[in-house]
C-alpha cells in the first residue's frame, strides 16, 4: 500500500511538471550537449533502469557519464555492458554512455570532480549531477534544462525544501527531522539562502563550473554539496530551486551512515574557515549584471583544512 501511494505521489509530481517541461521544448537548442555525471558504488541493480530512463528523455545529445569506484557488486562491469549496448557506430563521435573506472572508493566529492572535469573536457555545455538510485527522478531533467535556458540562470537545483517539494512517504519522523536540521545548521553557519543545501540533484551551466575551479574543491563525501552551493552564492551565481519529490532509493542501502553525517557537520565549519578572507559580493552588482567572481578573484587559500563565509546571491525559488 505504501509502495502504491509512493508511486501515486511520484506520478502526480510528474504530471504537475509536464507543462513546465514544455518550456524546454520551446527553448530547445538541438546542438546543446548535456552530460549526466553519475557516481556509482554498488548500484548494479539500479543502473540499467536508470540508463534506459535517461536515454529515453527528449533531450538531444544527452550523455551518461558513470564514475564507478570499483564497486564490489560489479557496477563497473554493468556500466561497460550498457556502454556497448547503447554506443552504436553512428554515435562514435558522441557516445551515449561513457564510464570512468576508479581503483577504489575515493568518495562522492572526488567522483563528481573527476566526472565534471571529463565532461567539460569533452565539450559539455550543461552538466547534471544526480544519484543512480532513483531518489532523483530523470523526469525532472527536461524541466530543469528548460528553466535554465529560459532564465539564463547558472545553476538549477532540484529541491526538497521549497514549496511543492516533498520527501518520500516512507521516511520516519526522525529522518525528516535530521534532514531538516542538517539544512538549517548549514544555512545558519554559512549564512546561505539556498533552501536545500545538501541537494545532490543540480544542473550546471558549463561556465559556472569552469569559474568555480574544480581543482580547488577540498570537500569529499556529502560536504561536497555544501561547498559547491556555498561557492555558488560567493561567486554571485544566479540560482533557481525547483520543487521535486525525493523518493527513497529503490534498491540497495544508503551510503549516508553516521560517520558520514558527523564528518559533514564539522566540515561545514572547515568550509567557513577556508574561505574566510573571500569578501562578500554585492547583491546589487550581481543583479545589475556585473561579471561573476571566479577563483582568480579570491585571495590565496590555505591548504587542505580550510573554508568560506556568507553572501547573498541572486536566488529564486519556483513555486
Amino acid at each position: 500500500m505504501l509502495q502504491s501511494k509512493r508511486e501515486g505521489t511520484m506520478q502526480q509530481q510528474q504530471d504537475d511538471f509536464m507543462d513546465r517541461s514544455l518550456l524546454f521544448k520551446r527553448q530547445q537548442q538541438p546542438d546543446l550537449r548535456l552530460t549526466v555525471v553519475m557516481p556509482t558504488y554498488n548500484e548494479a541493480d539500479n543502473l540499467p533502469t536508470m540508463a534506459a530512463a535517461l536515454l529515453a528523455l527528449p533531450v538531444p545529445n544527452l550523455q551518461l557519464l558513470v564514475v564507478d569506484d570499483n564497486s564490489p557488486d560489479g557496477t563497473g562491469q554493468v556500466a561497460d555492458t550498457l556502454a556497448r549496448q547503447y554506443n552504436q557506430p553512428d554515435t562514435a563521435a558522441q557516445p551515449r554512455i561513457r564510464v570512468i573506472h576508479r581503483v577504489g572508493k575515493g568518495g562522492l566529492g572526488t567522483a563528481y570532480v573527476t566526472g565534471m572535469q571529463q565532461a567539460l573536457g569533452a565539450g559539455a555545455d550543461y552538466i547534471i549531477q544526480m544519484d543512480a538510485d532513483f531518489s532523483h527522478s530523470p523526469a525532472y531533467i527536461p524541466e530543469m534544462l528548460g528553466v535554465m535556458l529560459a532564465t539564463n540562470t547558472d545553476v538549477v537545483i532540484g529541491s526538497r525544501y521549497v514549496p511543492g517539494g516533498t520527501l518520500d512517504e516512507g521516511w520516519s519522523w526522525w529522518r525528516r527531522l535530521l534532514s531538516w536540521w542538517a539544512n538549517f545548521y548549514v544555512r545558519m553557519i554559512l549564512g546561505l539562502r539556498v533552501r536545500d543545501m545538501t541537494a545532490g540533484f543540480k544542473l550546471w551551466k558549463r561556465q559556472a563550473l569552469l569559474d568555480i575551479g574544480l581543482n580547488e574543491i577540498r570537500s569529499n563525501g556529502y560536504s561536497f554539496q555544501v561547498e559547491m552551493a556555498y561557492l555558488c552564492e560567493k561567486f554571485g551565481y544566479r540560482l533557481i530551486e525547483i520543487p521535486i519529490h525525493f523518493e527513497d532509493r529503490r534498491i540497495g542501502q544508503s551510503k549516508l551512515d553516521m560517520p558520514v553525517k558527523v564528518e559533514s557537520a564539522w566540515r561545514t565549519w572547515q568550509i567557513r574557515w577556508r574561505y574566510r578572507k573571500f569578501g562578500r559580493r554585492s547583491r546589487v552588482d550581481a543583479v545589475n549584471g556585473a561579471p561573476a567572481l571566479s577563483r582568480q578573484d579570491m585571495p590565496p587559500l590555505a591548504p587542505h583544512t580550510e573554508p568560506p563565509s556568507p553572501i547573498a546571491a541572486p536566488h529564486t525559488r519556483l513555486p
